[in-house]
């Protein structure tokens, strides 16, 4: 039979207690587990949230009860808990999706094509062996919105602001030769064209020659203007009003690939452009 360790008293202490007589610890009353609770309700309530999405023409409180397996009195309570927080709407006795189930399905949609963008992006990069690019002009802005590239192939690096040196890079011409005359000379006079390297446009008068006598439908190539020892090419795409460009950079040395790389560029974009049309509304 086991023996009780009894360490021996200090000098002076009051003797120790047999252990049938020392107090027992004050019992710790059992805590509940809330995470369990939250949990459970938040998926009560995704319950009854797909279910009022299912009908487009609203439903009542028994109803969704009855589909989601809800007593009353808590369907009730959820119910009108997502009113107050605007993920439902009530309307003469039927329940509605409301404004903030609405931006939450908005939201998921733009991460939905962003992703299906980013994914094409990547396979455009592999097909040829080259960073690609994604841009828009918006609200007199050069916006580079996604980037492919690896390691191998790395993207050229912005030792300038893409947006202040539109004039001397592929995307940047691109962007501005879908432009009319008036918002090409507003974005340069914001903007003026200045040197980056030997082969840069002199001006911005230059600039706009070069770009007057473009086609709008054309690829844009530039050679080490934006950075010695990169050339570029950008192809145009133009949804409605919107401008936008699919690009690519290869170093100087194999600029002999740019021209069967942009024609390759061409032929997948021709597949796709549905998909980068919508990014221009993200």
């Amino acid at each position: 039979m086991a023996t009780a360790d009894i360490s021996p008293a200090e000098p002076g202490a009051p003797p120790a207690l047999p252990p049938a007589q020392r107090a027992a610890p004050a019992a710790v009353p059992a805590q509940p587990e809330p995470t369990t609770t939250l949990i459970g309700s938040v998926q009560r309530a995704m319950r009854l949230l797909e279910s009022v999405a299912g009908h487009a023409y609203g439903a009542p409180a028994k109803q969704l009860a009855r589909e989601t397996g809800l007593a009353l009195p808590t369907a009730y309570h959820l119910l009108r808990t997502l009113v107050h927080e605007g993920y439902l709407r009530r309307d003469k006795g039927l329940f509605f999706l409301g404004e903030a189930a609405e931006r939450l399905a908005a939201s998921g949609a733009a991460q939905k094509r962003r992703s299906t963008i980013v994914d094409t992006l990547a396979q455009w990069r592999d097909a040829i062996g080259a960073p690609v690019y994604y841009a828009v002009y918006r609200d007199g802005e050069i916006e580079t919105l996604y980037v492919a590239d690896t390691p191998e192939s790395p993207a050229v690096e912005q030792w300038a602001d893409f947006r202040e040196t539109g004039h001397a890079h592929a995307i940047g011409q691109c962007l501005l030769s879908q432009l009319d005359d008036g918002a090409r000379r507003d974005h340069l006079d914001r903007y003026p064209a200045r040197t980056l390297t030997p082969y840069t446009v002199r001006d911005s008068h230059s600039l706009l020659r070069r770009l007057s006598g473009a086609r709008r439908t054309e690829a844009v190539t530039e050679r080490q203007e934006y950075l010695l020892g990169t050339v570029c090419a950008a192809l145009p795409i133009t949804v409605g009003a919107s401008a936008a460009t699919v690009a690519l950079s290869l170093p100087v040395r194999q600029a002999e690939r740019l021209l069967p790389a942009v024609r390759k560029l061409e032929r997948e974009v021709g597949r796709a452009v549905g998909a980068l049309a919508l990014s221009i509304s993200i």
